[in-house]
């Protein structure tokens, strides 16, 4: 792999990771077309992480908040203002807990070689933006449980299918769940930091064969690119969510997705 390829993955990966349009998608064409089907899953699974960590530093107040419950409970000092955070970790434990059952077994079917029914997955992901436009949750966390768990898990286990952005139906997932656009979208984002995370473990036995094909000045070097680019593209996307916009991505999945499925059908 040059580093201009490994620059190009960086910036689909970046971009797209938190746009909801799919990052695994675009990853996916993007080999087809520049013939590059043997990277090895470990390669994206890197660059989700160099994006895991915008997600935590985007969402750093957030995620230490519940650390600190967590600390707290474990002491036995846990104090009344820590429920909602306790609460919120629980349903993130159960949510990723579907999330890996599900995923686990779309995993196996290796989707991600079949450029056409990606190609299709993208429509799917439209027509989810466009449903949960008229979703009107209002529910923040004090009241977040088993209903968000289930549905949101599910959601970001199917979002394992390539096209089908992961967190686009797990906003989306969320919004249908009963929360609020701010919380639906920050919700979709923590319950993806333990998913990455062991996305990255179960891939951790590639890295003989990531060093082979890919190199590591070509890894380094998308892997920065992905952040940064993740960066601009995380805060551009909760302005999105906030005004209830998500759904004007749809406009560019469907032609992406039919020209995909025209492209590929040659």
């Amino acid at each position: 792999m040059t580093i201009l390829e490994a620059v190009l993955y960086g910036i689909i990966q970046g971009a797209t990771e938190f746009l909801p349009v799919s990052s695994s998608g675009h990853l996916a064409l993007a080999k087809a077309f520049l013939d590059q089907t043997d990277v090895p899953v470990l390669f994206d699974v890197i660059l989700h992480v160099a994006t895991l960590i915008v997600v935590i530093a985007g969402f750093r107040k957030r995620v230490a908040a519940i650390l600190r419950a967590l600390v707290r409970w474990i002491r036995r000092t846990a104090e009344e203002e820590d429920g909602p955070m306790l609460r919120l970790a629980w349903v993130i434990v159960v949510a990723t807990a579907l999330t890996a059952g599900l995923g686990f077994l779309i995993e196996g079917l290796d989707l991600g070689t079949m450029p056409v029914l990606v190609s299709g997955m993208f429509i799917v992901t439209a027509l989810v933006l466009i449903g949960a436009r008229f979703s009107r949750g209002t529910r923040g966390y004090t009241t977040i449980g088993w209903r968000e768990a289930v549905v949101v898990g599910v959601a970001q286990g199917a979002g394992v299918v390539p096209g089908i952005s992961r967190s686009g139906i797990s906003i989306s997932a969320g919004r249908a769940s009963g929360l609020a656009r701010e919380k639906a979208g920050e919700f979709a984002f923590l319950v993806s930091i333990p998913a990455i995370l062991g996305a990255l473990l179960l891939s951790i036995n590639d890295f003989g064969d990531l060093s082979e094909s890919v190199g590591a000045l070509p890894l380094v070097v998308g892997f920065v690119t992905a952040m940064v680019i993740g960066w601009a593209s995380l805060r551009f996307l909760m302005k999105l969510v906030q005004s209830g916009r998500l759904y004007l991505f749809a406009f560019y999945l469907v032609p992406l997705g039919v020209f995909g499925m025209i492209w590929f059908s040659r």
